[in-house]
């Protein structure tokens, strides 16, 4: 009698357990990298989302001429901040006639400034926008 082999042919019938078990095992520690890359990724923009650099203004008032509109502006911001603060003016029929950007470089935390936006006809309002660091 010949003893008969329990082994199956190699190709035959896929791939080993154990060759399952590393590639399973591979794909865990591949996924469990890209799981913590991403929430410290989401860390990271959440973080700066909440205590990034801040820069908050306010109109206290403007006048209107026919060519311009004067603004006086209260901008708050952190004292080495940089950034700017975009303003435009609306004509009496609701038409943009005037939209600028203000830089603040100022190591002031508060800063009360007077700009003038220059306007293509005869502004009725001065509209703060918003302000942004950089």
């Amino acid at each position: 009698m010949s003893a008969v082999s329990e082994q199956l042919p190699d190709g035959r019938y896929g791939r080993s357990r154990s060759a399952d078990e590393r590639a399973d095992r591979t794909l865990k520690t591949v996924g469990a990298v890209l799981g913590v890359l991403l929430v410290v990724l989401i860390g990271w923009f959440g973080y700066h989302y909440v205590f990034g650099t801040k820069i908050s203004a306010e109109v206290i008032t403007f006048k209107a001429s026919d060519e311009a509109v004067k603004v006086h502006l209260e901008v708050r911001k952190d004292a080495d901040a940089k950034g700017y603060c975009t303003i435009r003016s609306l004509s009496a029929d609701g038409a943009e006639v005037g939209r600028a950007d203000f830089r603040f470089d100022q190591r002031d935390s508060r800063i009360d400034k007077v700009v003038t936006l220059r306007t293509t006809s005869r502004g009725t309002s001065a509209e703060l926008l918003g302000c942004h660091a950089g």
